[in-house]
């Protein structure tokens, strides 16, 4: 049996890091008699204005056994198959980055090299035209992967979803408290610690209750109450290349379209978000602050709305960057108490989820070991850092040139990791996905295409095909994806058929 074993954990803060953390570990570890106390104030609010996901929530919803038709109902989700971009290399241009893959590999070389030879050769297809989860999603039309069928496009499809952060936690929660997971209302004023190893021993609440833990969790947002204000863990900044530092979001009633996609829009010193849920959009508008003054942040945001604003725009405030310590002594942070990257390409609920799953491989005793922390801190990191240079890529790469927030983006000499991925795809047109990063090849192909990145050639094995038969293959292969997404059902049609419309969505209330 394991000597001194974890039997008191303490999650500071509840909303979506706290929630998801509860039901992982309660789920993971229940068995093993260890306490989980989650501590929360309805004082204090969450940030979670709606969240957009990556494919990766599907494998945290399936370890925790969840029935997805139950889920998107309880949460109002939509499904998501990519990010739409406008306006981000020029005014007026579209592109998507797809979840799955662009056509097919062929004589051993990604399927992108035989498009950059096609387009030497003067086809002039966008590369979106490839994707089965593009073209489907721009179409409206939604459906699962179909892995027994794997001749076709329909196989490699990955898809997220699109959800009401506070009911996603609501749901967690419960889902928690059936596992035995113990929440305590209460507005915490005071972090005692260890006086000899300056480990956290206990957080007391208002009225002088205190609660005791071996580990504690700090998922208390921005402010990172046991990370930061109490073991001063430290932050890095990155706002040089991250210069937006705040935003306002505001749902508003449904209109325009209702394709399965996170939309981001590019605007004078930022970018506006709209996550289509089943029965309303969310909306915000993040910015730099020392581009644009808030008042004409809001102007921009209330302006351009698909639909009659449902609420007062809340503003959100913060600053690009990472704890240097995401784990001291015996506390780990989770979410916004460990760091923000904003919210382009939806990584927020990956890196909770992330973070929960370097917890539980490391998951320690009461005789922390330096090695475990470091191990964690290095790979938590790490994966800030890859994620980091992805968003830079979409300000970098860009030709916009109409204010000076994009002139200074345009500009700034990007972070060394990004400059190497860069030159390589201007050089011969390769990718290369480092130490498994979150994102793919397919990824950095998406944005760099989509931004207007130029491939200076092509792998040579792609003239192993004749001309004419690249230019044929090229043909069939929208021909499929084209004919393959027509066939597919509308996403209301899909939602109606796995019985997934909301109560909200019904318009049935209480």
């Amino acid at each position: 049996m394991i000597a001194d074993p974890i039997r008191r954990l303490v999650i500071v803060g509840g909303g979506t890091a706290g929630w998801m953390a509860a039901a992982a570990i309660s789920r993971i570890m229940g068995d093993l008699g260890l306490r989980i106390e989650l501590v929360e104030s309805e004082e204090i609010g969450t940030v979670g204005v709606g969240e957009a996901t990556i494919p990766q929530i599907n494998l945290f919803n399936a370890m925790l056994g969840i029935d997805e038709a139950d889920f998107v109902r309880a949460t109002n989700a939509t499904y998501k198959l990519g990010i739409e971009f406008r306006d981000w290399t020029h005014i007026g241009h579209r592109y998507v980055h797809p979840f799955g893959f662009y056509g097919i590999d062929m004589m051993g070389v990604e399927f992108h090299h035989h498009w950059l030879k096609g387009r030497g050769l003067g086809e002039t297809t966008p590369l979106d035209d490839y994707s089965l989860s593009i073209v489907a999603a721009l179409k409206g039309r939604f459906e699962h992967p179909r892995p027994d069928q794997p001749k076709s496009p329909l196989s490699k499809v990955s898809y997220a979803f699109q959800f009401d952060a506070s009911l996603y936690a609501k749901y967690l929660r419960g889902m928690s408290e059936a596992r035995g997971v113990v929440r305590t209302e209460g507005k915490i004023v005071q972090v005692h610690q260890n006086g000899e190893t300056g480990f956290v021993e206990s957080v007391e609440l208002e009225g002088g209750a205190r609660i005791a833990g071996d580990l504690f969790l700090d998922c208390s947002g921005f402010r990172g109450l046991l990370i930061e204000q109490t073991l001063k863990a430290g932050f890095e900044d990155w706002s040089e290349w991250l210069p937006c530092d705040r935003a306002w979001a505001v749902p508003c009633a449904h209109g325009g379209d209702r394709n399965p996609l996170t939309r981001s829009t590019a605007r004078l010193a930022g970018w506006q978000w709209r996550i289509p849920l089943q029965h309303r959009i969310g909306n915000g508008h993040v910015y730099s602050s020392n581009h644009i003054s808030d008042d004409e942040a809001a102007a921009i945001l209330l302006a351009n709305l698909d639909g009659e604003a449902l609420a007062e725009p809340r503003q959100i405030r913060f600053k690009a960057g990472r704890r240097r310590k995401a784990w001291d002594k015996n506390v780990v942070a989770l979410g916004l108490a460990s760091g923000f990257l904003e919210p382009l390409e939806s990584t927020s609920i990956h890196l909770v989820q992330t973070g929960i799953a370097k917890l539980m491989t490391l998951f320690p005793t009461r005789d922390i070991k330096a090695v475990e922390i470091d191990r964690y801190n290095a790979d938590t990191a790490r994966d800030y850092l890859d994620i980091r240079d992805f968003l830079v890529l979409h300000y970098k790469a860009t030709r916009r040139d109409d204010s000076p927030f994009w002139d200074y983006c345009r500009t700034l000499p990007p972070p060394p990791g990004l400059a190497a991925k860069i030159a390589m795809f201007e050089a011969n047109g390769r990718i290369f996905r480092e130490h498994d990063e979150l994102f793919t090849e397919t990824s950095w192909l998406s944005v760099m295409v989509g931004q207007g990145i130029e491939a200076g050639a092509y792998h040579p094995a792609a003239d192993l095909l004749p001309d004419g038969e690249t230019l044929t293959r090229l043909r069939h292969i929208r021909e499929v994806i084209a004919a393959t997404a027509d066939a597919l059902p509308t996403q209301a049609e899909f939602l109606a058929r796995h019985n997934s419309i909301s109560d909200a969505a019904r318009g049935i209330t209480g």
